[in-house]
């Protein structure tokens, strides 16, 4: 009964995820054997193959359930076993006014995102979707504000379509700016974790810089996920909808979190055998690349079309808003 009710429907949807992400590792090995390094990571590989592979050839709705399977319990598995990994000691070349400086952004770029939507003349559901989206964790903070404000079904459908689709291209995009601008890794990892929309699209576009920008990069999308839960009861204050309002623990602290934050402490304190770290980090890489073919899946270049060009421009301009927030905690905490 278990089997046929929740492990037989994932199957096909699994199946294809791992295909495309065994796909991604090939190519990576290709690329080493013919041009003597990795230029491109497998995590960016698998994104790239999954887009092409549903937009190309669509997806068949007996594979969603495997694929949403894969893009969001796999993920959370790994950023759990990633946590392992991370020891407060790394962390602490960023500062302590890190945690400070990452709620201001998120805040500021709400206000901002948001007001710049109204002014290209969206509407103020729509505006504050995109803002959202843009400030905190892509869509998953839509589809969270989307009730809370009544937004309409196909507002948010033009968001979530758009975010999607410019979310995976900022991951192609990012690791240009960090050869071209010289950053380190904490630099980009603190960049990269205030700028992406979600959490495995910062383990993609971290993931050429090394091992400590992903660290960071991840640890401070987290934080900004946490925001989300606040928001949310913000919005339903204004909105004089508290009352009606009941956010899921789940929902205001996902359950990885709590996981990610206790094997970074037992990290810290040398909780971890040594000899287990190493399989942590594989599997935790492997299950990434899983995710990463599954968000792939997800996004349907096609959709685009679909999308107001207002929309688009106030997507753009609430990202460049966000990149020159990111810059300045840079240069204002002066972390190297």
């Amino acid at each position: 009964m278990f089997f046929n009710t929740r492990i037989k429907p994932i199957l096909p949807g699994l199946a294809v995820t791992l295909m495309v992400a065994l796909a991604a590792k090939l190519v990576e090995h290709a690329e080493r054997v013919l041009l003597g390094r990795g230029w491109v990571e497998s995590l960016v590989f698998a994104i790239l193959i999954g887009v092409v592979v549903r937009s190309v050839f669509g997806l068949a709705p007996r594979y969603f359930a495997g694929v949403r399977f894969c893009g969001k319990t796999v993920l959370e598995i790994a950023i759990v076993l990633l946590g392992g990994s991370i020891s407060a000691q790394a962390i602490g070349s960023a500062g302590g006014g890190l945690v400070a400086a990452i709620i201001a952004v998120v805040c500021i770029s709400l206000f901002v995102s948001y007001h710049i939507g109204r002014a290209l003349g969206l509407t103020r559901h729509l505006a504050m979707l995109v803002a959202c989206g843009n400030s905190i964790c892509g869509n998953s903070a839509i589809a969270a504000t989307a009730p809370v404000i009544d937004a309409r079904s196909d507002d948010v459908a033009a968001s979530i379509s758009f975010t999607a689709i410019l979310g995976v291209l900022f991951v192609f995009i990012l690791p240009m700016l960090h050869a071209g601008l010289g950053l380190s890794a904490t630099q980009y990892g603190i960049f990269s974790g205030l700028t992406v929309y979600a959490v495995p699209q910062v383990l993609a576009a971290t993931a050429p810089a090394g091992a400590l920008a992903v660290q960071i990069g991840t640890l401070v999308k987290l934080i900004r996920v946490l925001m989300l839960g606040p928001v949310i009861f913000g919005l339903a204050l204004i909105g004089g909808r508290a009352r009606e309002t009941r956010l899921p623990i789940a929902q205001v602290v996902p359950w990885f979190i709590i996981g990610f934050i206790v094997m970074m402490t037992a990290r810290s304190f040398g909780l971890l055998p040594e000899f287990a770290l190493g399989g942590m980090k594989a599997v935790s890489s492997f299950l990434t690349i899983l995710a990463m073919a599954a968000l792939g899946l997800s996004v349907d270049i096609r959709n685009v079309m679909h999308v107001g060009g207002r929309v688009v421009m106030a997507a753009l301009m609430s990202l460049a808003v966000l990149c020159m927030l990111s810059g300045f905690v840079i240069v204002l905490l002066g972390t190297a």
